[in-house]
């Protein structure tokens, strides 16, 4: 099994070989939107809302309470070479909910209540970055971009549930590691400053955490995934000065 594997492996080695010898010319020319030696630093942000009064959705009814997350992320980076920059870029990331309460209705004899439970976390990130940009055409002001990320991340986290004297309490501290990348359309206003919509999508996610719960107990959980899916929540805004 071994020799025919090292053969097809070699086949498939040669023929990728003959295809880039043939060097099919796709006709796409790159025009200079960012030059050479140039720096640019700038920060991005993000925020949703969420809140519910008595509102009632499929199985779930009577849901009361509130939450938000804010992220707020300011970078910088030097360009190497024509449309491409390297960089670092810090983050913060604050998540909140206070959730009053929610009825869980599966059936007559199966109702379940949530109710006071608050949550409250707080990540920073530091993350080297690789960009590079491609003109709308031969635009000078419109542009794409895609920027490939490497990211650690620790976060401190703790949850309250129930009432007194019936408080549930845990802390939770976690470290993660991502792999990926964020595409986007930058828009020049003037010859120094752009604004930058961009949209995250991970690639590798990795997150070890551990827990203390009423400052007795302790548990820890790991999680990895791969996951290339858009998520339209993860969209930021940006503003971006180039020098």
């Amino acid at each position: 099994m071994n020799k025919y594997f090292v053969l097809l492996l070699t086949a498939f080695l040669c023929v990728a070989n003959a295809h880039a010898r043939k060097g099919y010319d796709r006709d796409i020319k790159t025009s200079l939107f960012v030059p050479k030696g140039s720096w640019m630093g700038g920060v991005s942000f993000s925020y949703m809302e969420l809140a519910g009064d008595n509102y009632e959705f499929l199985i779930l009814d009577n849901m009361n309470g509130e939450g938000y997350t804010f992220k707020v992320s300011p970078y910088a980076g030097y360009f190497f070479k024509d449309n491409m920059a390297a960089g670092m870029r810090l983050n913060y990331n604050r998540t909140y909910a206070d959730l009053g309460n929610i009825d869980i209705n599966l059936g007559d004899d199966l109702n379940f209540d949530i109710s006071s439970y608050k949550y409250l976390e707080h990540e920073y990130t530091i993350a080297g970055f690789l960009r590079t940009y491609m003109g709308l055409g031969n635009s000078k002001v419109f542009g794409f971009f895609n920027e490939v990320r490497l990211t650690y991340g620790y976060g401190q986290g703790k949850t309250l549930s129930g009432t007194t004297p019936d408080v549930k309490g845990i802390y939770q501290t976690s470290h993660r590691l991502q792999i990926g990348a964020a595409p986007g359309l930058t828009a020049f206003v003037t010859n120094n400053m752009a604004v930058e919509v961009a949209i995250n999508i991970v690639g590798l996610d990795f997150k070890w955490a551990d827990q203390v719960t009423n400052q007795v107990e302790h548990g820890s959980y790991r999680k990895s995934s791969a996951n290339f899916k858009i998520n339209i929540f993860s969209i930021s805004l940006g503003i971006c000065t180039y020098f």
